[in-house]
């Protein structure tokens, strides 16, 4: 299970460290793409498997699942962790998520998000005011644990 919040620099060169303890999970190759929310998602090659046949149940005769399957895919690459700890974030991944220096890499569960540090913040503090809001709503949901 990955948790934490972890602010980091990417170098000139477009390279990202990662966490310890988040690389233990993820491993030395993993799959990183397209996430929601403006961050790059980062799977472990086991959970992307996971995800991947999820995805190819999606009814393909549906336009919004030919489409997010195109972008979810489109965006992927795999990563794998130098000597350093680094990986190198693809630019068209960067721009899609507002990488440019500072960084905040976060554990979510079954995945590691890798945000812009201004978008962090802003998403934060968005979200802050409707924690417990949003908490109550999905108190109700049947949840598959």
């Amino acid at each position: 299970m990955f948790m934490g919040e972890y602010q980091h620099i990417v170098d000139a060169k477009g390279r990202l460290f990662i966490p310890a303890r988040l690389r233990e999970g993820l491993g030395d190759l993993f799959v990183l793409t397209k996430g929601l929310d403006g961050c790059l998602f980062a799977y472990p090659c086991q959970e992307w498997q996971v995800l991947e046949q999820k995805l190819k149940s999606l009814p393909f005769t549906r336009r919004d699942a030919r489409a997010f399957v195109r972008f979810f895919f489109s965006g992927a690459t795999e990563c794998e962790v130098d000597k350093q700890g680094r990986i190198l974030i693809p630019g068209n991944l960067r721009e899609y998520s507002k990488l440019e220096k500072e960084a905040v890499v976060i554990g979510v569960s079954t995945r590691v998000e890798i945000w812009s540090a201004i978008e962090w913040e802003n998403y934060k503090t968005k979200a802050a005011s409707s924690y417990e809001d949003i908490a109550e709503k999905i108190i109700d949901i049947d949840l598959e644990l």
